[in-house]
This record gives C-alpha cells, structure tokens and sequence, in this order.
C-alpha cells in the first residue's frame, strides 16, 4: 500500500514541482559598481524556480533569482547564471539530464581565469535519489503521511525505525540521509578546489539553505501534509546538510552563507511564507523560496560580500 501511494505521490510532486506562475518582485537597491565577473552556480534554490520570470527549460532558471539581484547590486561587469533545477553536486563538472534529455552543460565550464565572484548553492539534491533530487524526499515524506498521519513514516523510512522487541522500544538504525549527506562532503570539497583552479582570483561563495521547516515543528498541523514527527527530523536533516556545507566551505576557502538565519519564522509553515509549501500561495516550486526568499538571500549574499 505504501508503495503505490509513493508512486502515486512521485508523479504528483513531480508534476507540481513543473509549475509556475507570474508575479514580479524588486531588487536590492544598487551599491556603486564593484566591477568584475560574476559567475552563479547550483541547484533550483539558487536558480529561483518557479519564481517569475523563467528561463532556461526545465532549469527553471528566474531571472528574480538572488544571483541576479546580486549582480545588479554590485554592478557585475558581466553576469553568467548556469543555475539549474534538480542539479546535483555532479552537475558541475557532467551535463546534467532529465529523463533522458539534456538540460544543462557542466556548470563550471562557465567558470575562466577572468571570473571575479562565484556563488554556488549546491548539496540537497544529492539527499535523492532521482532525477529530482530531493522532490523525491519531499514525496516519499508525504506519502508516508497518508498511511501514517500520527506518526513518523518519513524517518522511519530513511532511518530503519523498527520495533525492537529486546529492549521493548522504537528503535532507529543507520540514517540514509545522513550518510547521503556525508558521502556528498568529499565531492563539494572537489568541486569547490576546481572553482579555486580555474578562477584563482575569484571570491568563492557557498550559500546554504533556507528556513525550510519551523523551530515549533507543531506550527505545521494543518498546513503541510507531513507529520509533526517528520518535519521534527527534516528540520534536523537540514540542519545537518547546512552544518556540511558551512565545515567545507571552511575548509577549502569558501565563505558560507547563512541564508536560514534570516529567514526564520517564514517558513512553509508560516502565515507569512518566504519558503513556500506543497500548494505555493505565491510563485515558487512547492518548499522552495518565493521572490522574496530570493530576495532575502540576495541580501545575506551582499552582507557575506561586505555589502
């Protein structure tokens, strides 16, 4: 049973993830110009999906996104957006495909000796699976909440929960996402060593994600169709990719962008949303930022720039 309501639920979130809508936000008010070259690398939460106006295919690519409010601010030169939804860490150095079809070129081939600025939003697909990365998180999570609504189906799926008849108690084993998200460390480390490579000038940016999901995970009752019990365990699976990204930023000279700081209390659970949830009220993918979001991430772009 649970099977096909996965199945089921894919091909809904899949279909949903392919929307979009038109509405239109402002940028940051303009700095004096910096100059330079600015290239934007990464996943459908730098890209803006779903946020008007797209471009780019099923890159979903916005040009309200933050890297484009970003350029505008600091008066980039030249500005190179190869941001694409669904790549993984993968996608910056292979073509990146969709069924099949190829969607995008390797993302740092937009990367040369003359690139001043790089920002690179990257790492959550890589929790997936699929085509869609973690749209096939996000489907397994709501469809485990249909057969199991008062539970936590979602970690008990990616974690082994299971009755342990030993010690009389609900156990979990080994995380997947956790592993998934330690197996991804290494190849983000790489990829950020051949931005340094290729760009030896460049400022290297790595933004992290949004405030997704709620500190009071209760504040979702009613208004995402996931349990209480899992939005617990995605806010700590989010917490724990961003801790990832910030360590090998450190590590191989990136500065890490905290853009979850700035947008708490705007969740997908929030009556003022900057994330938006399973049926967006504003244009944006389902659990992605609407022109807001984007806009505040600008901002923490600018703030890590000295801006």
């Amino acid at each position: 049973m649970l099977r096909h309501a996965l199945k089921r639920t894919s091909t809904l979130v899949s279909g949903i993830l392919a929307a979009a809508a038109l509405t239109a936000f402002g940028a940051p008010a303009a700095h004096a110009s910096t100059g330079g070259n600015y290239v934007a690398l990464g996943d459908s939460y730098a890209a803006g999906a779903g946020v008007p106006g797209q471009s780019a295919g099923l890159c979903l690519r916005s040009d309200h996104n933050y890297g484009h409010l970003v350029a505008a601010a600091l008066g980039s030169t030249s500005y190179t957006d190869v941001t694409c939804a669904a790549a993984k860490i993968k996608a910056m150095t292979s073509p990146q495909y969709d069924a099949f079809i190829r969607v995008n070129d390797p993302q740092l081939n937009a990367v040369g000796a003359d690139t001043d600025l790089v920002t690179l939003g990257i790492g959550g697909n890589d929790l997936g699976v699929s085509d869609i990365g973690i749209g096939d998180i996000i489907a397994t999570c709501i469809a485990g909440a249909v057969v199991n609504p008062f539970g936590t189906p979602c970690h008990d799926h990616y974690a082994d929960g299971h009755w342990d008849f030993g010690s009389w108690s609900w156990q979990y084993g080994e995380d997947t996402l956790v592993d998934r998200i330690d197996a991804a460390a290494p190849q983000l480390a790489d990829t950020l060593q051949r931005i340094h490579a290729k760009a030896p000038n460049a400022k290297v940016l790595l933004v992290g994600y949004p405030s997704v999901l709620p500190d009071n995970e209760r504040d979702c009752l009613g208004r995402q169709p996931v349990t209480t019990g899992d939005v617990a365990y995605l806010r700590g699976i989010l917490g724990k990719l961003n801790t990832m990204l910030a360590t090998t930023a450190a590590a191989n000279d990136a500065t890490y962008v905290d853009t979850l700081t700035p947008t708490k209390g705007h969740d997908a659970c929030s009556s003022d949303r900057w994330i938006e949830g399973a049926l967006p009220g504003s244009p944006a993918v389902p659990f992605h930022p609407n022109a807001t979001g984007e806009r505040v991430m600008a901002k923490a772009v600018l703030a890590a720039l000295g801006r």
